[in-house]
């Protein structure tokens, strides 16, 4: 039998290690640890790694604590834009959307787009109505409500500034949530959420619903998640670009990702991380930020919750 994992993190840079306190760890840890274990579950009981991908994003969607779904960040116009997507490196079919809002689960929205569409990307009001054709439930305002949140947003509110979660120039750093997987068969899956970009304006989009650059999944390569200043990955195609130095250049895929994200990245001026997994079940999650919430489960009994280097 194929070795299975799973690898999910919570969005690369963190709150600096003076700020987080003990309770606050110990509250990441176990909602990482959840998100983890959810994903692991479904691997263990022969499940697809596409489904263990998106259980274990909608799981880290459901909490306050992480960038996506229930804690997405305030836009300019004090509301809330949610980008997904979901790539499964058996078929190399894909599903993504864009600047939807009232969605409890993004993730399941990009799932729908990939099996019940003929198309990989929808955005704003096109996705709301392929939700609603869809029969996902609209959440109200006060479910994405969180104080901190919000905060952040009124400290900059009627300025030209956004601030990226993890970016270096602020104490409160959060992020993108996202998972890879390789299930019993050998396949892998790849799936990324975000709340894009405290204070955004015109309807700016980042990373993680484009696939190949925030998402990606091929079977004969990697599947990666990525986190970490969009406009940059964009620019760098870092999904992908992880995929090819495995694919052209025979690296193994530790030294792929660690290529990627400890120098090309860098070299363009951006920073964040990334998680991989590839068809033989091995794992990498590399950043270059002071820490990135992440996790990973494998069935040759690797585990591990970390939070800084």
């Amino acid at each position: 039998m194929n070795t299975f994992s799973i690898a999910i993190h919570g969005g690369a840079g963190t709150l600096v290690k003076g700020m987080m306190t003990p309770e606050k760890e110990k509250e990441y840890r176990t909602a990482l640890s959840y998100a983890l274990d959810g994903g692991y579950k479904i691997l263990e009981s022969g499940g697809t790694a596409t489904d263990a991908v998106e259980e274990a994003v909608k799981r880290l969607e459901d909490s306050h604590l992480f960038n996506a779904g229930k804690g997405s960040v305030f836009t300019a116009a004090e509301t809330h834009e949610m980008d997904a997507s979901i790539m499964d490196g058996e078929t190399l079919n894909a599903g993504a959307v864009s600047l939807i809002s009232g969605i409890k689960n993004p993730v399941s929205l990009a799932r729908d787009v990939m099996d019940k569409s003929e198309h990989v990307f929808l955005a704003g009001e096109g996705a709301m109505e392929f939700a609603k054709n869809n029969e996902h439930a609209l959440e109200n305002a006060d479910y994405f409500y969180d104080e901190f949140r919000h905060q952040q947003w009124v400290e900059i509110k009627d300025t030209d500034s956004f601030q990226l979660d993890h970016a270096k120039k602020k104490d409160s750093k959060f992020g993108t949530v996202g998972a890879v997987a390789c299930d019993k068969n050998g396949n892998i899956a790849a799936a990324t959420s975000t709340g894009g970009m405290t204070n955004k304006k015109f309807g700016r989009v980042g990373d993680s619903p484009m696939i190949g650059a925030g998402n990606y999944a091929n079977n004969e390569t990697c599947a990666v998640s990525c986190t970490g200043s969009g406009e940059y990955f964009i620019r760098g195609v870092v999904a992908y670009d992880v995929a090819c130095l495995i694919e052209h250049k025979e690296m193994s895929l530790a030294d792929a990702a660690v290529e990627v994200i400890s120098s090309r990245v860098l070299k363009l001026g951006g920073d964040g991380g990334l998680i991989a997994v590839n068809a033989k079940g091995e794992i990498t999650m590399p950043f270059n930020t002071e820490g990135m919430y992440r996790a990973c489960k494998s069935s040759t009994g690797v585990q591990e919750v970390s939070i800084y280097k």
